[in-house]
């Protein structure tokens, strides 16, 4: 049961008042106290009124009030079965109300103290499953509570990347023996993937027969060959794999504000790093927000899909793009249909990416996942950005941009055409015309930009700056503008005049 006054954190098995014999014995289990927790703390610049930032804590610090409440359903196994599906349930902070820690990203396994229960509890009650210690470079396999294979992570993908696998609860798809990955340009033995686009695997190999370096951050999560095949033989598809990555370090930079002139109904910049907002208007108010909507689109698409992956295409006839490409396509790749989202705005493109799991689901998704990292005023209705009814605050949208830089950073690097990284290959289409570039503004390093009748002209924007002598990303969010240009300027030209001095 829960009660009020347990601690934040806290996991009840419903055999905890049982015996244990020794599943789980050879690892070290502490009992550690848990904490309430701040991972992401809003820094209000000195010279604002802080009340006018109220609530924009909201989104990030209130994921980590998740209070464990029970876990049920570890014993449904069938007979011989190795591979079990724990059920969790939390108290939903928006609603209040009890909910299943679901498949998927999780930020509140970021928190050593919950990871280490949460994984208790697996333990506990005899399940198979995959632990994935990414801070400590640690892989475990359980089956049914009993440790089997203990090894090394030898690297992990470059954060931001495809790879990269942030904290939370996952499946094993597939069992590949040796797949070839068209981005990586290599091959990848004994490859394990679950949660779509993550993957266990041994060493890396290029096609001329010469294999990748530790250094060579090629693919996922990456072990010895010889750990890499033990665990291939061992695990079987529907294994659950939980995740581990420590929290992002804080970063520390102190701004020291004035407030600028703009025309946009709602604006916000914002130092990306360290969450400093340098200024604001309404930070909770809703507004359409155009094709802005498709940066959740690639959310969703980079954690529920295979990117690395082809797909059936055929144009829709119920939206347009003002550039269409696929009407004489039959597939196309997913890289590239995130090329033509992201960079054209393909509305075309939006809806063939959410038909790859059903449109109303993937829709669900995009509501779900900005639910789940604490966007407590967007509503998503479409793909595209099409309708109305997408809508959301600029203090939702600055949570939305600062879960992308940190853990799917390469979304802004293929908005920004002339940084692209050179790990992705795949693009098969010419002549891209980038919306998201700003007239004279030198510093854009990514971005979305949005318009419709409802919306306005709507826009996110990332800028590499010198303030006080450091290079800075800042963040520009703009809903409701009529001038994009001129008001991302203004609210450039006031970064510079106000936090630029050495």
């Amino acid at each position: 049961m829960y009660d009020q006054d347990d601690r934040s954190f806290r996991l009840l098995s419903y055999d905890d008042d049982q015996p244990l014999e020794q599943p789980g014995a050879l690892i070290p289990r502490p009992k550690n106290t848990l904490v309430p927790l701040d991972l992401h703390p809003i820094t209000v610049a000195r010279s604002f009124d802080p009340s006018l930032f109220v609530g924009i804590g909201f989104g990030t610090v209130a994921l980590f009030l998740l209070a464990l409440v029970g876990t049920a359903g570890y014993g449904l196994f069938a007979q011989n079965s190795l591979v079990a599906t724990p059920i969790v349930t939390v108290i939903d902070p928006f609603t209040n109300e009890r909910s299943t820690l679901s498949y998927g990203p999780q930020i509140a396994l970021t928190v050593s103290n919950f990871f280490i229960e949460t994984r208790d509890a697996f333990i506990d009650e005899s399940a198979t499953f995959v632990e994935v210690d990414v801070a400590a470079k640690q892989l475990r396999y359980f089956k049914n509570g009993v440790l089997l294979q203990s090894a090394e992570i030898e690297s992990v993908g470059e954060p931001g990347s495809w790879w990269s696998v942030p904290a939370g609860l996952y499946q094993i798809e597939t069992l590949e023996t040796r797949p070839y990955s068209n981005l990586a340009q290599v091959y990848l033995p004994h490859a394990i993937r679950f949660g779509g686009n993550y993957i266990i695997h041994g060493q890396p190999e290029y096609p001329d027969g010469q294999v990748t370096s530790v250094e060579d951050q090629v693919g996922g999560i990456r072990l010895s060959p010889e750990s890499a095949e033990q665990l291939f033989s061992s695990v079987a598809p529907d294994t659950t794999v939980l995740v581990h990555m420590a929290p992002t370090e804080r970063d520390t930079f102190v701004y020291e504000p004035s407030a600028p002139e703009v025309g946009a109904r709602y604006y916000l910049i914002a130092d990306v790093e360290n969450g400093t907002i340098l200024a604001a208007s309404d930070l909770e108010v809703t507004a359409p927000i155009a094709s802005v909507t498709k940066l959740m689109t690639a959310v969703v698409a980079a954690e529920q899909i295979n990117l690395d992956t082809r797909v059936r295409t055929t144009a829709p006839t119920f939206v347009e793009s003002l550039i269409p490409r696929l009407a004489d396509r039959s597939s196309v790749s997913m890289y590239s249909l995130l090329q033509l989202l992201l960079v054209e705005s393909s509305n075309e493109a939006a809806e063939v990416i959410a038909g790859q799991l059903g449109r109303e689901e993937f829709i669900e998704l995009m509501n779900s996942k900005a639910r789940a990292i604490g966007m407590a005023h967007s509503v998503f209705t479409d793909p595209s950005g099409l309708s109305a009814g997408n809508i959301s605050s600029v203090g939702d949208l600055y949570t939305l941009v600062r879960y992308i830089y940190e853990n799917r950073s390469f979304i802004f690097e293929i908005t920004d055409t002339n940084r692209v990284s050179n790990d992705y290959v795949g693009g098969e289409f010419n002549g891209l015309v980038n919306f998201n570039k700003i007239e004279n503004i030198d510093s854009f390093i990514g971005g979305k930009v949005g318009e419709t009748i409802a919306a306005g002209q709507t826009s996110v924007s990332l800028h590499e700056m010198k303030i006080q002598g450091e290079d800075r990303v800042v963040m520009v969010v703009l809903l409701g503008s009529e001038d994009r240009v001129t008001d991302v300027q203004s609210l450039l030209s006031y970064v510079e005049n106000n936090f630029s001095q050495n």
